[in-house]
């Protein structure tokens, strides 16, 4: 054990005489999350916002004096589109949805003839296209109201024409809702940990070689295995010290967040620990595996070069149950990394983990970290030439 922590604290005092980028990676991965949060907070701030806005934009409501009335009776303001109105929506610069009312309109409402509005909106402006739905509600109340008005008159009750009525029900919770929108923050986090081993990872393995280090190492009396588990010892440290510098930078956020995102993001000391006790496995692993590839490696490119095809697989697996039709199962916890996308998301969700739940990827972790360090020492053993 004296061996693993002396071989551990040599690769981490070499890690350390590189101080600016260890510290540009830990102030990344504190501050990056926070701020990852407020910018989401500001955004929903301005849907918010957009939302309570009762604005109503129209080209041709001189046309349409019954269809003003329904909107401000509504608590509706009716503003005139301005001029050029179409070119705006395209560069974004009108922020609402444009309702068209034609010249004839106030003609076809008396004679009962059948009414057609153009609703018109850019898909690439966003704040435009998320107030479609709101507008096209409105306007279909007014044509329920005339639908209704026109039968009361002939003494037909509007309630004769439904006999059907269905009320949406949702069993998610308020937390369960909420960890759609903050989906991101596991991602993150497992990110911020992998890239945090990558480069202690190929430090103590092609760096060396490339320094001329390694063989004086290899040289002495120490057996490999001793090598193999310090160098293994100081990736996986590093790793889960940014993965839990990340996860804590959380939690002082809330403070910082709006009153509706910290009712929704709830996230104290019980989370950030079962956030740690679910990324320790994979970061151990993941160090294991990033140290099988870079010790191969006969220079500090090559390896970053093998690690970055693993780091893009890595980065590639949480989105499975992003795209994924049945949603998260239980089988998303056989593969590593997605596993622990998917436990952390039930965390956020408030979702209760059972024993079970870890299981699997302890397994998966716990073999893919015998392999690859199985590997490593190979490797080691291996005459150099």
């Amino acid at each position: 054990m004296r061996r693993w922590i002396a071989i551990a604290a040599k690769e981490v005092r070499d890690a350390l005489r590189d101080r600016r980028t260890l510290a540009v990676m830990m102030l990344t991965s504190v501050l990056a999350g926070p701020l990852v949060l407020l910018a989401l907070s500001n955004m929903l701030a301005s849907l918010e916002a957009r939302a309570e806005r009762r604005v109503v934009v129209v080209d041709g409501i001189e046309h349409a004096p019954s269809l003003r009335n329904h909107f401000e009776r509504n608590t509706y303001s009716v503003q005139p589109a301005p001029a050029r109105w179409q070119q705006l929506l395209r560069e974004s610069r009108l922020g609402d949805p444009v309702l068209v009312v034609g010249a004839d309109f106030s003609q076809k409402l008396r004679d009962g003839e059948f009414i057609t509005l153009q609703l018109v909106s850019h898909s690439a402006n966003r704040q435009a296209e998320s107030a479609v739905p709101r507008v096209r509600r409105l306007v279909s109340s007014f044509g329920a109201e005339r639908g209704n008005l026109q039968l009361a008159l002939r003494g037909v009750s509007p309630d004769s024409l439904s006999v059907l009525d269905v009320d949406e029900i949702d069993l998610a919770s308020a937390r369960a809702r909420a960890a759609r929108l903050f989906g991101i923050v596991p991602l993150f986090v497992l990110m911020a940990m992998l890239y945090g081993a990558l480069g202690m990872a190929i430090d103590t393995t092609a760096g060396e070689r490339e320094r001329g280090s390694l063989e004086p190492l290899l040289g002495t009396p120490v057996p490999r295995s001793a090598i193999v588990l310090g160098k293994w010892i100081a990736a996986g440290g590093v790793s889960l010290l940014i993965a839990a510098a990340s996860v804590a930078g959380f939690v002082p956020t809330q403070a910082l967040l709006g009153e509706s995102m910290q009712a929704m993001f709830r996230f104290g000391l019980r989370e950030a620990m079962l956030f740690m006790l679910i990324l320790a496995p994979l970061g151990l692993a993941f160090s294991a595996l990033l140290l099988a590839v870079a010790a191969g490696a006969r220079s500090v490119r090559e390896a970053q070069a093998a690690c970055a095809v693993l780091m893009l697989l890595a980065g590639l697996l949480p989105l499975a149950s992003v795209f994924s039709d049945s949603g998260e199962s239980d089988a998303d916890l056989r593969w590593p990394v997605l596993a622990q996308q998917v436990l952390m998301s039930r965390v956020l969700r408030g979702d209760t983990l059972q024993g079970t739940d870890f299981a699997l990827p302890l397994l998966a972790c716990t073999a893919i970290a015998g392999l690859a360090l199985a590997r490593v020492a190979r490797v080691y053993l291996r005459p150099a030439g």
